[in-house]
C-alpha cells in the first residue's frame, strides 16, 4: 500500500486497526512510530485555531502541512507531528479544547510562545 492508499483506507475505516498501525510503521518508519506513540499517549490536541502536538521538548503548532518544529522549519518538512495530526484528524483521536491556543500564551510564557500575542 502506498501513502495515498493508506490515507484513503484510514479515512474509510475511521480508526487505527492493527493492520493500519503496521502499515504506518512500514510506510513511515521512525516517523510513524513517533506519531503512533503521540496518539497512544493522547498528545495531539485540537484547539479552535490550531492542532498542537506535544513533542518531547515542546508543543508544536500544526496547520495543514505546516509545523512549527525545528525539523519542519530547518529541514523543509517531514516531521512526525504533521503525520500524527493527519492520522488524528481522520480518526478523531485527539483531545479537543474549546479555546484559542494563542489565548493560552501569556506574559509568563517563553519569548518564542509570545510572537502572536
Amino acid at each position: 500500500m502506498d501513502v495515498t492508499g493508506f490515507f484513503t483506507r484510514l479515512q474509510e475505516e475511521g480508526e487505527l486497526t492493527p493492520f493500519l498501525r503496521d502499515e504506518i510503521i512500514r510506510i513511515f518508519g521512525d516517523r510513524g512510530r513517533k506519531a503512533l506513540k503521540a496518539l497512544d499517549e493522547r498528545r495531539v490536541k485540537k484547539y479552535r485555531d490550531f492542532f498542537v502536538v506535544v513533542g518531547t521538548s515542546d508543543e508544536y503548532i500544526v496547520e495543514d502541512e505546516f509545523c512549527s518544529c525545528p525539523v519542519y522549519l530547518y529541514r523543509g518538512g517531514g516531521c512526525w507531528h504533521v503525520l500524527a495530526v493527519k492520522i488524528a484528524a481522520l480518526t478523531g483521536d485527539f483531545e479537543e479544547y474549546d479555546l484559542w491556543y494563542q489565548d493560552s500564551w501569556n506574559a509568563g510564557s517563553p519569548a518564542d510562545k509570545q510572537y502572536l500575542s
